[in-house]
C-alpha cells in the first residue's frame, strides 16, 4: 500500500469533516486517543466521538504534512488550524501515531494540545 496517498485521503476526510469516511479507515475493535481526551475504543464510538468533535468546530485543515512507515506503523505530523464558529482560528502542531493491522487503523493516537480550542 502507498501510505503516502492513504495518508493524503484519510486527511482529505478529516478537513472534510466526514466522520463516516473517517470511520472507513479504522478496525472495528480500534482505540482512538486525541491529546488529553479520554480514549474511545471501538469504531462505532470513534465515528460518534469524532463526528461530535466535528460539530464543536466550524472547520480544519492539516498543512505541512510529513508522512513517514515503518512495517505497521503509519506516523504524520504537521501543523492542523481549527476554526472555531465564531470564525476565530488556532494552529498547533501535532503527530499521529497509527498502529495499522491489514490496512486500517487499530491504535490512532493523536499527539496535540488544543487546551485554547474552546477557550
Amino acid at each position: 500500500m502507498n501510505y503516502q496517498d492513504w495518508s493524503k485521503d484519510l486527511f482529505k476526510a478529516i478537513d472534510g469533516r466526514d466522520a463516516k469516511s473517517f470511520a472507513s479507515f479504522l478496525t472495528e475493535d480500534v482505540i482512538f486517543t486525541m491529546g488529553n481526551f479520554p480514549p474511545v475504543e471501538g469504531k462505532v464510538n470513534v465515528e460518534q466521538a469524532v463526528a461530535g468533535f466535528f460539530d464543536s468546530i466550524k472547520g480544519l485543515l492539516h498543512s505541512d504534512l510529513s508522512v513517514f512507515q515503518d512495517g505497521n506503523t503509519v506516523i504524520s505530523k504537521g501543523k492542523v488550524t481549527y476554526t472555531r464558529h465564531n470564525d476565530t482560528q488556532l494552529t498547533v502542531g501535532f503527530c499521529n501515531v497509527l498502529g495499522l493491522v491489514d490496512d486500517k487503523v487499530k491504535d490512532y493516537e493523536i499527539f496535540l494540545d488544543v487546551s485554547q480550542l474552546y477557550a
